[in-house]
């Protein structure tokens, strides 16, 4: 069953997140070079003691970040993805349960996520359309990744042409040991707050990414089992249509 609609805000702000998701992954992606120790989602989320950064550390790890970023091709990894939702009228913050599962990236703009826990669903896209399978909803939403859904900076690190510096205002939170608390500030209007990044300030391998939307609502993202370049197939980047299944159709072009 195929049908178009006017996209509702929420569903909008959800397309949105995923796609700010990839961007930082990619980020993630180009600082694990094949030999890195894998990285733990608690890891990645874990705060290191606040200490005072040295004057110009953040553009020099931002520059190091930039560097892996720029050599990687594609990645492979296991992630946990944790969301915890903003406080609203004096309720409690909100944290779902975590989500599990594996990812492919390949440059430019093809991904696809695979969740195993605790709900399935797949999100694939190759470069020009974006795929939301909801597994046992039975339905899948199809999007155009330059439809609009994503704000510029983001799409820039998606479609593989990002550079952090000119797109961010960049500042060193915190440093402890190697390790380093990137806050980027993107410099143009956006959908989102901020970004985070916390980072190995000598070699630029990123252990951790979060994502802070203009509601208030944190999405952390944790990666383990990390392998780069192993060029996948480009069928991996597709996402044949069960029989079945509802189609929602937010993209303008009928071909993918």
């Amino acid at each position: 069953m195929l049908r178009s609609e006017t996209i509702r805000p929420k569903r909008t702000r959800a397309c949105r997140l995923i796609l700010l998701q990839v961007a930082l992954v990619l980020l993630v992606a180009a600082s694990a070079g094949a030999d890195s120790v894998p990285v733990s989602a608690s890891d990645a989320k874990a705060d290191p003691v606040a200490s005072p950064c040295p004057d110009g550390t953040a553009e020099r790890v931002a520059r190091v970040i930039q560097a892996r970023y720029e050599g990687i091709r594609d990645i492979h990894a296991r992630f946990e993805q944790t969301n915890r939702s903003s406080s609203f009228e004096g309720q409690p913050l909100m944290t779902p349960e975590p989500k599990f599962g594996d990812v492919v990236f390949a440059k430019p703009g093809k991904m696809r996520w695979s969740y195993v826990s605790p709900e399935p669903s797949i999100v694939v896209s190759n470069g020009r359309v974006l795929w939301i399978y909801d597994i046992e909803g039975k339905a899948i939403t199809r999007l155009e990744v330059t439809a609009g859904f994503l704000s510029g900076a983001a799409l820039q690190f998606l479609l593989g042409d990002g550079q952090i510096l000119e797109t961010f205002e960049v500042s060193a939170v915190s440093c402890e040991g190697d390790r380093v608390r990137l806050d980027l500030l993107p410099r143009n209007d956006a959908t989102y707050e901020r970004l985070g990044l916390l980072a190995d300030g000598t070699s630029g391998d990123v252990v951790g990414t979060s994502v802070l939307d203009l509601f208030g609502n944190l999405t952390e993202i944790g990666f383990s089992e990390i392998d780069v370049n192993r060029d996948p197939a480009p069928e991996t980047f597709e996402l044949e249509i069960p029989d079945g299944v509802e189609v929602i159709d937010y993209a303008r072009s009928p071909e993918g």
